[in-house]
This record gives C-alpha cells, structure tokens and sequence, in this order.
C-alpha cells in the first residue's frame, strides 16, 4: 500500500489552503492561464500567496550532476527565502518515465518539470496532464519556444557544439567539425556519448549528415574518449586532461580558458528548454511563482550564456538572439525528439562506431519519488 497521500487528498488540502487565504487574487487574476491572458500578479504577490499556499515547491529538471542547478536554487531562495524548494536533477530521459511512473501509481511529487524531452510536453499536453498557464512575460516568449495555449514554455535557450582549451590548441583552433578529425588531435578529444544523451545525438546526426560516415569513421579512430554526461567534455577540458570537447553547453562569448564554439556555417544545435506545470501538482501557486521568475527579465538578463527566451531581451554585443542562427537548426530538434523510431536507429549505428555507453549515470539514481 502507498505511503504516499492520494491526489484527491493533495488537491484538497491546496485547496483549501487557497481558500483560507481568502481574496489572494483578483478575479482576473484567478482567470489568467484559464482564459488566456498572461499572469497580471507581481512576484511579490505571487510569493505571498504560495506561502499561504503552504510555501512548498518541488521541480524536476533534466542535468547531468546532482549540483547542476545549485546555481538556480541558490538565485530563487535569495529573492524568495521562505520557499522550501526541493530541485531534483536526473537525465531527462529518466525523469520523464518517472514521472509517467508517478501518474500510474498516484504518487506525483513535482509540481513543475523542466526537460530536455521536448516530446513529453506534447504527449502530456494530450493527455490533459499539463496545466495551461501563462506567466508575465508569456506574449514576449519566442513563438516556437511557446506552447500557444500556455501549456508549456521554454525558460532557457540551450546550445550543444564543441569546444576547446585555449592554451592547449594554440594557433591550431579547430573552427569546424571537420577539424576534429585531423591525426593531430588523436588522444586529445574527449566527448559526452551521443547515443545516451538524445540532444548529443542530435549534434552527432547533424555531424554525420553534413560530413558523411566517413567523418564519423575518422573520428572513432581519434581514440576519443567517451563518458556519460554533457558536463563530461567541458570538465575533461577544463581539467586540461584533453585539449578538445564534443557535445556539450558553454557561453559563446567566454573569454576563460574554454572557448565553446558556434560556427559560421558549420552545424551546432539549440534548444529551448521547456519548462511545465503539472495539472495535479500539490503547489500550483508556488509552480507559478517558479515560472514567473524564470521568465522575469532579470532572470533572463543573467542567462550564463547570453541567449533569452525573450524577443526583447537584447543578447550582448557579438552575439544574435540563437532563432537567429540557422545553422542551429532550433526547428529541427523538436522534430527529431518527436521521431523515437529514427532515434533508436540513430543510436545502434552511433553504438557501432563508438562502442556500448558504460559507466554509471552522472546524476547518480534518484529512485522513483525523488523529493517526496
């Protein structure tokens, strides 16, 4: 038998937590997501109501290590320190089976998901599991980084290329994945696995529909080293043990030690990062709070690598809003992660070449109801 409470006790102890807190919100205010408008709630007030909600939060967000998003939790508890936020990081891929997981044994825990399966929200928003809500900011969203009826909305734009050591490269900076391939480099790359990480393997397809096999034949020779992990090729460069990493996110305009890659011309991917509120969360108000502040502008004025989900969010000076790049192919990511039969075949070929994945998943194993 669950330990869990049931939904039906869940949402009626929001409820009537709600309901003690008498008029929270305007009329139109309690219509907005429902009727289409955008959030008209401050901050402010949104964070007074998700305290007399219960104050509680509970996110599951796709990352590589446990710590990942230490950095937004550290950002949202400063501005709002009397949330007790739990923030679970595990690979997308296994977050959203739990989550599936959770809604046939009736024991949800997050309120808010924000993954890098972009195909879940679709199935999801059929399947009437997605709240329709529109947070302040909603209408400036990027179009194809909204979902129209405000079932979901990306929070971040996130880019994968490769990357490089500064020092260790010298004037020889690889400008293209063709590059990657010269005999020099044998030894020296190291790369997350494109057939465990589904956005990888996006960049990898790009690499082997570009170039051909034959490129993916020369870099298999380059005794490159491969490790569960986006994080796992910037670590490996920065920790100066390989001069060059494949697959992973950085900051196009870093001046450190690591130069992260777009190229002219060449293929890289982007993404947004969609974010959604679950239609039986325990905390809806504090779930909205979350995505108001992470659609505020000053939470998208300090995106680490310069891209905003926002249209009226100027990017800095060398660098164009990322729908702005063609080569970054926004369009196609959506696609691909909505075609799961190509995906499989994608990833036994890529197995052929680069071996079986091995090696524990980076976050650690979470279970099956993380931050309950």
């Amino acid at each position: 038998m669950s330990s869990f409470p049931s939904r039906r006790r869940v949402l009626a102890t929001s409820a009537g937590a709600a309901l003690a807190f008498g008029a929270l919100s305007s009329t139109s205010a309690q219509a907005a997501g429902r009727t289409g408008t955008e959030e008209t709630r401050t901050l402010d007030e949104l964070y007074q109501a998700a305290l007399a909600e219960g104050g509680k939060l509970v996110v599951y967000a796709g990352g590589d290590t446990p710590t990942q998003q230490d950095f937004t939790k550290a950002a949202f508890l400063k501005r709002f320190p009397d949330i007790d936020l739990t923030l679970v990081v595990d690979y997308s891929k296994y977050h959203d089976v739990r989550v599936d997981n959770q809604f046939a044994t009736d024991t949800l825990v997050p309120d808010v998901v924000q993954l890098q399966t972009l195909q879940d929200f679709t199935r999801w928003k059929e399947q009437g599991r997605l709240l329709r809500y529109k947070p302040a900011g909603f209408s400036q969203v990027y179009d194809k980084f909204k979902d129209p009826h405000g079932a979901w909305v990306a929070i971040g734009a996130i880019g994968f290329s490769f990357m490089y050591a500064t020092a260790a490269v010298g004037s020889d900076a690889p400008s293209t994945p063709l590059d990657l391939v010269d005999p020099k480099w044998k030894g020296k790359i190291a790369s997350s696995y494109p057939h465990d990480d589904d956005a990888v393997l996006y960049l990898y397809s790009l690499y082997a529909q570009t170039y051909g096999w034959e490129w993916v034949a020369k870099l298999a020779a380059q005794d490159v080293r491969f490790a569960r992990g986006s994080n796992s090729p910037g670590d490996a460069v920065r920790a100066g043990t390989h001069a060059i990493g494949v697959g992973g996110s950085g900051a196009p305009l870093g001046t450190g030690p690591v130069k992260w890659v777009v190229p002219d011309s060449a293929p890289f991917m982007a993404w947004g990062q969609r974010a959604a509120i679950l239609k039986q969360a325990a905390h809806p108000t504090a779930a909205k709070l979350y995505l108001n502040w992470q659609l505020s502008l000053a939470t998208q004025q300090g995106s680490f690598n310069g891209w905003s989900v926002r249209t009226d969010v100027t990017p800095p000076t060398g660098l164009k809003p990322v729908w702005e790049y063609p080569n970054a192919h926004i369009d196609g990511f959506p696609r691909f992660m909505a075609d799961r039969a190509a995906i499989e075949r994608w990833k036994q070929t890529f197995a052929l070449y680069f071996g079986e994945v091995k090696g524990d998943p980076t976050p650690g194993w979470p279970g099956l109801h993380p931050g309950a």
